[in-house]
């Protein structure tokens, strides 16, 4: 193998550790959170941007350092991935997991002292769920269920003012998060029926709560319904057949299909609030995240 192949293959290796399929899913928490502010990004595109980069920084910097604490365990269980395969290497992860984070930050100081405290507080809770919080039956669900809410709550941050009315849409991610984050603790060896019970039902609880919230804004409530509509069938399906058989396979389908429709779930918050062309722009985001999952790895 030359040196330019062996390079090729290397960076691959680290682009594969920040998981680009999962970090559209991000931008599109951040385009809800804008959305919900009221803030007219056609006006003013730059604060948008720098929350977008944001959040790429955080989400890419927190998955890589979820490699970096999983090493050891996936040498045993997962020899494939880029650190135990010697392709990337644990020393260079941790770096680049390093500058992520750091432009994660970096990049919401931008916005307002309030985006960048929400940005530090979601760094310090995805470092947490790598190192201890995803060992935990209850609080690893919790922990990463308030990354994704911080996430959602960094877009709000937009128009600072708008937090103190809308902080509780966090509790929507945050739910969905629990539940897949819940439900993928067997997808190496397979699961226990009870804990994809408890994951059914949290997601159940997130997909009334989306309608609820459409039934608030009642003049966007029947351009929510097919948003609701879909998320049902992208999600409940295969939550429901890795219930009735839970296999690893069955579990990593449920819990790659949850992932993406994280943007579905933006969608139909976006379109609460801002009607069906924005939540429509949101949803774009999907096909650019399902082509993407099919070259890098989801879970």
């Amino acid at each position: 193998m030359n040196t330019a192949t062996l390079n090729t293959n290397r960076l691959w290796a680290y682009l594969q550790l920040t998981r680009p399929a999962n970090i559209v899913t991000a931008w599109a928490d951040v385009l809800a959170g804008i959305a919900a502010a009221g803030f007219a990004g056609f006006d003013n595109p730059l604060p948008v941007a720098w929350l977008l980069l944001a959040t790429t920084g955080l989400y890419g910097g927190g998955v890589v350092f979820n490699d970096v604490f999983d090493a050891g365990l996936d040498a045993k269980e997962r020899p494939e991935r880029p650190i135990p395969s010697g392709r990337a290497t644990f020393r260079g992860a941790t770096v680049l997991g390093s500058v992520l984070l750091t432009i994660g930050v970096f990049a919401a100081a931008q916005v307002s002292s309030l985006s960048f405290s929400i940005a530090c507080g979601v760094a310090a809770a995805a470092l947490l769920y790598d190192a201890y919080g995803k060992h935990h039956t209850f609080f690893g669900p919790l922990n990463m269920g308030i990354c994704r809410g911080g996430n959602l709550l960094l877009g709000v941050s937009i128009l600072s003012p708008m937090l103190r009315e809308h902080w509780y849409l966090a509790l929507i991610p945050i739910t969905y998060i629990a539940a897949i984050t819940a439900i993928s603790q067997g997808e190496v060896h397979g699961g226990k029926r009870s804990t994809g019970v408890v994951a059914l039902i949290l997601m159940g609880v997130v997909i009334t709560g989306l309608l609820a919230l459409g039934w608030l804004n009642k003049s966007y409530f029947l351009a929510v319904i097919p948003f609701v509509i879909l998320l049902t069938w992208r999600v409940l399906l295969p939550f429901i057949q890795a219930v009735g058989e839970p296999s690893a396979e069955n579990i990593r389908t449920a819990v790659r299909s949850g992932v993406l429709s994280l943007i579905v779930l933006d969608a139909t918050l976006s379109c609460s609030f801002a009607g069906l062309p924005y939540g429509l722009l949101v949803l774009i985001l999907l096909p650019a995240s399902i082509i993407l999952a099919k070259l890098f790895a989801v879970t």
